[in-house]
């Protein structure tokens, strides 16, 4: 079966994910990509790379160049209005990595109703914020995959002193959870650390002008550094691996929003617990009491922090159980339950 992919967003191939930042909806896409190849279908990849290369059997080719005339899958990467640059394709599908509200746009529904597309969604939440009007449409949930560098890790090593860190983009619950930090978390563990991983705030802290709205951030980031709070450059796959295996808690506010929770799953993987609100889908890439904490409010919220930074037992425990709770979640599992929609 040949399965073309169309992406318009960013730059990246299949070597992307292990070597810069890549964001949640473009991992899925090459991990989708390399697992179709693997089970044996040609797949060809089609976005903003900068040249063809071919990868894990994926060929990765330039959208400006797409001469593609048919398909018999083509898999679209967020914008339906995508669906028709492949005019004869078989069967089409949308890949959805945000909530899929947006469709809720008229001109974006009536392409929805002209291509019928199969909707991809990851997990409960995500299939849940389809819009009423789309509700009748064709649907998957997959698995969200985690890359065999995150599975295949070596054992936890936190460092001293105790560190916790922070993946969700600073737009997306930052504030709160500062403010729980500081006033509730580092007050007893004024020897604790707090790692934000974000390229935008990094940028910022080395001069670099970011978007207003997250001015605020920012600056409350910038002046919390006396409470050890430290700006973080986000990285690949192959390196940020060290950095999960030196922390003793991963803190996630979540969002409403925020339907993938990627860097969690991968951080679960890796054997880091968490602390987590129950937004998005969060309550979906970890196990309450097992794997990590679901807190409701800042003070359960800072409780649970506290008790994985400081009690190494419960670390412990909650280390195995992360890790052994996402032994199986590769991209291979996701294809097998899409290919049961593409036949």
């Amino acid at each position: 079966m040949l399965v073309s992919f169309i992406d318009e967003s960013i730059p990246y191939d299949g070597h992307s994910p292990n070597s810069q930042p890549l964001g949640g909806g473009e991992k899925a896409l090459a991990g989708l990509a390399a697992a179709l190849a693997r089970a044996g279908h040609t797949v060809r990849v089609f976005n903003r790379c900068a040249f063809p290369i071919v990868i894990d059997g994926v060929s990765w080719q330039p959208l400006d160049d797409c001469r593609a005339a048919q398909s018999d899958w083509l898999i679209v990467h967020k914008d339906p209005r995508m669906l028709g640059r492949i005019a004869d394709a078989k069967r089409r599908a949308l890949l959805l990595s945000g909530s899929a509200e947006v469709l809720g746009d008229v001109r974006l529904e009536a392409l929805i109703k002209e291509f019928e597309p199969t909707l991809i969604f990851f997990g409960k939440a995500h299939s849940c914020s389809m819009p009423a009007a789309l509700q009748s449409m064709a649907s998957v949930s997959l698995e969200l995959g985690v890359s065999e560098f995150y599975r295949k890790a070596a054992p936890m090593a936190p460092v001293n002193p105790p560190r916790a860190l922070v993946t969700t983009h600073p737009g997306r619950g930052l504030d709160w959870l500062l403010d729980v930090w500081c006033e509730k978390i580092f007050p007893e563990i004024p020897w604790a650390e707090l790692h934000i991983y974000s390229t935008v705030l990094e940028r910022g802290a080395l001069g670099a002008t970011i978007p207003e709205r997250l001015v605020p951030v920012f600056n409350k980031a910038r002046a919390a550094e006396a409470q050890g709070v430290r700006l973080k450059r986000p990285l690949g796959d192959a390196e940020m691996i060290d950095a999960y295996r030196q922390a003793r808690v991963h803190l996630y506010p979540g969002s409403e929003r925020d339907m993938l929770c990627s860097t969690l799953a991968e951080t679960q993987s890796v054997g880091l617990p968490c602390v987590v609100r129950p937004l998005g889908a969060t309550k979906e890439r970890m196990r309450d009491g097992e794997s990590g904490y679901l807190a409701e409010d800042g003070d359960a919220f800072a409780a649970a922090a506290k008790a994985l930074l400081l009690d190494t037992d419960i670390f412990n425990s909650f280390s195995e159980q992360a890790r052994a709770s996402q032994a199986n979640g590769n991209w291979d599992h996701a294809v097998r339950q899409l290919t049961q929609v593409m036949v």
